[in-house]
């Protein structure tokens, strides 16, 4: 089992880093998850994904006192609404799926928006 949580980390690593670049991907999910399938394969690699200079202090926050930095926060949820937007524009939804997703948006956001902030102090936007 080692070998697949080793394995499912680098992908979710690869997606992690591709999210970064990428707009309306969720990066930061992907490298905690990531740290999670490390910590169960490679002590050695979830070292160096927490120690990394860029990458490991939004790790080592999430994992310290759940906090997601502001900055994260209105990425987070301008990405949701533009992606609700997207939604709505191409494939047409009837009313009730869309209220549907825009429930599904509107939970994640206020999740995100919840959290602490770097400082563990700040929960709001």
């Amino acid at each position: 089992m080692r070998i697949v949580y080793l394995a499912l980390g680098w992908v979710f690593v690869a997606l992690g880093v591709i999210g970064l670049i990428m707009p309306m991907m969720p990066g930061a999910v992907f490298l905690i998850v990531a740290a999670w399938c490390f910590a169960r394969s490679s002590p050695r690699f979830e070292a160096w994904l927490l120690n990394h200079p860029t990458l490991g202090e939004p790790l080592r926050n999430w994992r310290a006192a759940g906090a997601i930095p502001r900055s994260a926060k209105i990425f987070a949820c301008a990405g949701m609404a533009m992606g609700f937007t997207v939604f709505c524009y191409s494939v047409e939804p009837s009313l009730p799926f869309a209220l549907a997703v825009a429930a599904g948006f509107l939970a994640c956001a206020a999740y995100v928006v919840s959290r602490p902030g770097e400082a563990g102090q700040d929960t709001s936007i």
